[in-house]
């Protein structure tokens, strides 16, 4: 019995050793626990110093971005458009489809690894991720209502106090409190568990030879602006879509055919030279994202590699990156297309897209 005792206290010493020799335990092992950035990816953009994200706040969040009530007639919330096992994007829908039934211009874009965007949309209209909330709120077309609204209504919901209290120490709902859980559940939807990034860790996963070839392609012929671990160097570029559009719309009830055209980035600065140029998009998850481009209109990934060797639109403005000897396109064969898709498919994170902590509760 001494024998097993004195052991027991070798032990108890040796692991007491051992915690003293470690590194400290994080302050906050909550943030660590619900947003860690991952070792093959840069650093942060967005960062909340006042509100760091917690586990009440991120609850708080979450419940917010599937609530209906955040839209006039209590229809449309959040995760609508943007669905967990899409990659938080509208499937399924080449534009954003909201209130009333009505259609947007633009195809809602994934909320996946906000927090390392600088500017938000497809024009980059919004420079700050808690800001992105109200721009969909207030939209007539999106969600209709006006942020005063929303916050008097989530006063007498009996469940949001209580929650509002546990996240920020009393139930005084704000508009800065709102925005922010909305921003501390955001923040947490990082895409970093691909197959990819396995291979890319080292983590036991390997490409198979067609993977393989494709990101030997995608490294030449698309990474110039897809670039990085997020898969896009948050540029805005023109790339040779047919500018004049039309496509039949719901209004009023009624299905219409509308006029799109769309200057893009120009809608924001007013410039010339950006004109028709929008956002490059990540790439990750992309395999689950269709519809392509600002507007929907490709459906199938072959659609978009043909877009990009057979049918660019060269409107005088065409980024010289997407041109072959000063033609706007780029050339690939129908083997090397399939090779790019195969390695597109392994930037799939079935942990972002499966995990019940990112779900509806």
């Amino acid at each position: 019995m001494k024998k097993v005792i004195y052991a027991l206290l070798l032990f108890c010493a040796a692991c007491t050793s051992n915690s003293t020799e470690e590194e400290p335990a994080p302050t906050n092992p909550t943030e660590k626990k619900l947003f860690n950035v991952p070792s093959n990816f840069p650093k942060p953009v967005y960062t909340s110093e006042e509100f760091p994200i917690t586990e009440a706040g991120f609850a708080l969040g979450r419940a917010l971005f599937y609530d209906g009530r955040l839209s006039r007639d209590g229809t449309i919330s959040c995760g609508e458009c943007h669905r967990q096992e899409y990659a938080f994007t509208h499937h399924q829908h080449d534009v954003s489809h909201g209130i009333d039934n009505q259609l947007g211009e633009r195809n809602a874009p994934s909320v996946q690894n906000m927090a390392w965007r600088k500017e938000f949309f497809w024009d980059g209209s919004v420079q700050s991720l808690d800001l992105v909330p109200i721009t969909a709120i207030e939209s007539p077309i999106e969600m209709g209502e006006k942020m005063g609204n929303v916050l008097e209504k989530l006063r007498k919901i009996d469940k949001y106090p209580p929650l509002f209290e546990k996240a920020y120490g009393s139930k005084e709902i704000t508009q800065e409190r709102f925005l922010n859980a909305l921003s501390q559940f955001v923040q947490t939807l990082t895409s970093s568990n691909s197959k990819y990034d396995k291979v890319m860790r080292n983590e036991g996963a390997t490409f198979t030879a067609d993977e393989a070839a494709g990101f030997e392609l995608f490294k030449q012929k698309c990474q110039s602006c897809h670039a990085g671990e997020l898969f896009t160097d948050q540029s805005y570029r023109n790339n040779g879509l047919a500018i004049d559009v039309t496509r039949e719309v719901v209004v009023n009830g009624k299905i219409e055919t509308k006029r799109f055209y769309d200057e893009g980035r120009y809608r924001v600065t007013k410039q010339d030279k950006d004109r028709f140029k929008f956002k490059v998009p990540s790439l990750r998850n992309v395999g689950v994202t269709r519809p392509y481009m600002h507007d929907g209109r490709f459906w199938i990934l072959e659609d978009v590699l043909d877009h990009y060797t057979e049918r660019m639109t060269d409107n005088g403005i065409v980024d010289e990156v997407l041109k072959t000897e000063g033609k706007a396109g780029l050339k690939l064969s129908h083997d090397e297309k399939m090779k790019i898709i195969a390695f597109l498919h392994t930037l799939t994170d079935r942990n972002l897209l499966l995990d019940p902590k990112f779900s509806e509760q």
